[in-house]
């Protein structure tokens, strides 16, 4: 696999990842303006954000080319 069909892969789960993380984010917003009772599931839609957040950390940094210095 090349670099570039590599970088736009990745660059595609990226925004895939980024849009379900605004979705979440959105959703927990919503729910808590509501006063949404069920606090653990409130807990683990924050759950499911913070692991969106650390994959999407990993693949951007996935996008950048190791450097030997």
């Amino acid at each position: 696999m090349s670099d570039t069909s590599e970088k736009q892969e990745i660059d595609t789960r990226l925004a895939t990842l980024r849009a379900a993380h605004r979705a979440l984010d959105e959703r927990i917003t919503q729910l808590e303006r509501e006063g949404f009772a069920d606090r653990l599931a409130l807990q683990r839609l924050k759950k499911q954000k913070l692991a969106l957040k650390d994959r999407i950390a990993y693949l951007d940094n996935a996008r950048i080319p190791d450097i030997i210095a």
